[in-house]
């Protein structure tokens, strides 16, 4: 039996609940897209350095050797057997050699969706290293799939190693929250008070929090409320909360059939036109470009 033709709809709200579901870190994860289109291993004879993608955004994992690791302004930093490190953005001033023999690293080549929640983009640091210790456990048994896909000519395994890729990125970033050495948004998760604060704009994007309800939400004064989640977050409250709505409605536009004025009406926007001057503000096109 056919559903009524009123249960076939897809009312924005219901659009807004199924965005809304899950932890925190797998609702903001979701509104990053990113592309993989390689991996390979490669072997550096000692003092050879790595040669990367400048354009590009990379995981690299030292499967034998060692690494000497610099970039500019910071220490030096050694890369053992075993350890993980992402590159969110262009490797450009970034130096790896090979120290004490050659060395083997397997890397996988991405690239963020540059329309993609790029507050959160911003906030990613160019270097996040995982030690062996912490990513043993899911990174020996992944790195041997994706170099098997890698060199498997049969058909959809360009998406799959872009899965691949796209998973080792979720796995690498939860670790490091974890780890309690994340900051920016990702940084926010770790800290209980800001956290409260995040679930519910994340939860209800539809409704215009104020600073008062958040605070009080977190168990806050306004005044620590706002310096904290600034300084966890590099937003303030009502500026994350602007962004994180918008970020939702640019997914709702690209994956339903949606009109752009319910959009704006379901994050919140009492006019299409308010809803509209926003969206272009944030992403540099009109809601009407993405809603394909």
């Amino acid at each position: 039996m056919m559903d009524p033709l009123e249960n076939l709809i897809i009312h924005p709200e219901m659009q807004l609940e199924g965005l809304a579901k899950g932890d925190l870190l797998s609702q903001v994860l979701a509104q990053i897209r990113l592309t993989g289109d390689r991996v390979y291993a490669c072997t550096l004879a000692q003092a050879q350095p790595l040669e990367l993608d400048e354009k590009s955004a990379h995981i690299c994992v030292l499967q034998q050797g060692q690494l000497r690791l610099e970039i500019a302004g910071q220490p030096p930093k050694t890369l053992n057997q075993g350890d993980v490190i992402l590159l969110p953005h262009s490797p450009a001033g970034l130096v790896m050699t090979a120290v004490e023999g050659a060395a083997t690293v397997v890397i996988c080549r991405f690239w963020f969706d540059a329309s993609s929640f790029q507050a959160m983009l911003f906030a990613l640091p160019r270097l996040i290293h995982i030690q062996h210790a912490d990513a043993a456990a899911w990174s020996e048994g992944i790195l041997h799939f994706m170099l098997l896909e890698a060199h498997d000519t049969q058909p959809g395994g360009a998406l799959m190693i872009s899965r691949l890729i796209d998973l080792v990125v979720i796995r690498i970033l939860r670790t490091w929250v974890h780890q309690g050495l994340a900051f920016g948004w990702l940084g926010g998760l770790s800290d209980a008070r800001i956290a409260r604060a995040l679930k519910v704009i994340h939860e209800t994007p539809g409704k215009q929090w104020r600073i008062d309800a958040l605070a009080e939400m977190a168990g806050m004064s306004r005044s620590n409320f706002c310096d904290r989640f600034s300084t966890l977050v590099g937003r303030s409250p009502l500026r994350y909360q602007n962004e994180w709505r918008l970020a939702l409605a640019k997914t709702m536009l690209s994956k339903q059939d949606a009109r752009i004025g319910e959009v704006g009406f379901a994050i919140g926007y009492e006019s299409e036109a308010a809803f509209s001057r926003a969206y272009k503000a944030y992403f540099g096109r009109s809601p009407r470009e993405d809603n394909a």
